[in-house]
């Protein structure tokens, strides 16, 4: 693998999240949105194809294993939102031959997936995508998604956030999720670049002493390795993480490279910031400190009519007024490029938009924003890397950390 030019630090990395029909959960009712084709791979590929025309930076696909719920901990019964999603792994492989730059983030469920299997989906994403693959760690707390795997006990639906014990086990699902990291990462390690010989005069298609056994040992499992996947070609796709107090930020510290933060403010923006870099202190971070993006619910007036914030008070008598652990922008794409270049100045680095409505939402922040922000020179009016290593300023061509083990 080459590298590839560094981002402009004076540039921000913009994403996007998607969810269903959009982050209001009155989106599929709008007149623009196609709440028959949400299960359909046309509707993700124009999604997806929509933020890349805009040459945003990457995308991010939401993904459980339960029913969506307006509760947190729990199951609703609720008939008037969207429930039911496609697999986000398989949304990105999906989209991932029909785009050719953006990069693609699926989210993937740590606590009851095995690491394996996490390994050689998103390493053949790499492939598929080549070089665009990422994945969103995500931590499982809720007692329907254990019931529908049925290998775990949980302390029940009706558990109180505050109690200790409770404390105790989340601390145990973001422990557990470390390590599901860690293994996953050495999985990708467990080829070499160059192990595959494929010389048919020899009849030797693999070097085997560039196949390396991973053999972790933990708490919650151990795996031996080596993966079935060659070494996918960023080497280490991006992991990413959402992160809301001490024992995620922890996490992402520890294990990740990007992280999505939910300020709700300027000042809070700025604490944030500041638990994030204790958390990679009191991890002991070493190499590349953590990307820190600021996560924002966006709804964009329409030129020449509806403004976002009468459209936001429609939705929201539609239904289940929106709420949410991000910040929630309503106004103008000028407005919206002002509190990103707040965010940018108070070192994040960059942002991710969650749109209220896909339909609506999507191709303004593609079309608008981006051109307001890249009139301020804080966007790209390219893309600047083939990898999303890349597009994230990451290092890249590193050898497997085994391959330097055997060289030591």
């Amino acid at each position: 693998m080459g590298s590839s030019p560094q981002p402009s630090s004076s540039r921000l990395r913009i994403g996007v999240a998607l969810e269903g029909a959009g982050w209001h959960p009155a989106a599929w009712r709008e007149p623009s949105s196609r709440p028959d084709e949400l299960f359909t791979a046309d509707y993700w590929v124009d999604q997806v194809t929509t933020a890349e025309s805009g040459l945003i930076d990457f995308v991010t696909i939401e993904d459980s294993l339960a029913l969506q719920s307006s509760e947190f901990f729990d199951a609703d019964d609720r008939t008037d939102e969207v429930r039911g999603r496609l697999d986000a792994l398989l949304i990105a492989s999906r989209v991932s031959p029909v785009t050719s730059r953006i990069g693609l983030i699926p989210t993937v469920t740590a606590t009851h997936t095995e690491p394996f299997h996490v390994s050689k989906g998103i390493a053949t994403l790499d492939y598929t995508s080549e070089g665009r693959a990422g994945w969103q760690v995500k931590v499982s707390g809720r007692a329907d998604e254990a019931a529908h795997v049925g290998r775990r006990s949980h302390p029940g639906p009706a558990v109180d956030p505050s109690d200790p014990a409770f404390a105790e086990f989340v601390t145990e699902l973001f422990d557990e999720a470390a390590d599901v990291v860690e293994v996953v990462r050495r999985l990708w390690d467990s080829w070499e670049d160059d192990a595959e010989i494929r010389d048919v005069a020899t009849d030797r298609f693999l070097d085997a002493a560039k196949v390396h056994q991973v053999d972790f040992e933990g708490r919650w499992f151990s795996v031996r390795g080596p993966a079935i996947t060659p070494r996918p070609p960023q080497g280490q796709p991006v992991v990413a993480a959402l992160a809301h107090a001490e024992v995620p930020y922890r996490l992402a510290a520890k294990s990740a490279d990007i992280v999505f933060v939910t300020p709700s403010d300027e000042a809070r923006a700025r604490s944030i910031l500041a638990e994030v870099r204790a958390a990679e202190r009191a991890e002991e971070r070493e190499g590349e400190p953590l990307q820190v993006f600021a996560d924002l619910v966006v709804l964009l007036d329409e030129a020449g009519g509806e403004l976002a914030a009468d459209r936001l008070a429609r939705l929201d008598g539609l239904g289940r007024p929106l709420s949410s652990d991000a910040r929630v922008f309503t106004g103008s794409a000028r407005g919206l490029a002002d509190v990103i270049a707040s965010l940018g100045e108070a070192g994040y680095a960059g942002v991710r938009l969650r749109p209220g409505v896909a339909t609506d939402d999507l191709p303004r922040i593609s079309r608008d924003l981006t051109a307001e922000l890249r009139a301020r020179g804080l966007f790209h009016d390219e893309y600047e890397s083939d990898t999303l290593r890349g597009l994230f300023g990451l290092p890249e061509g590193f050898p497997s950390r085994y391959a330097a083990a055997c060289a030591a």
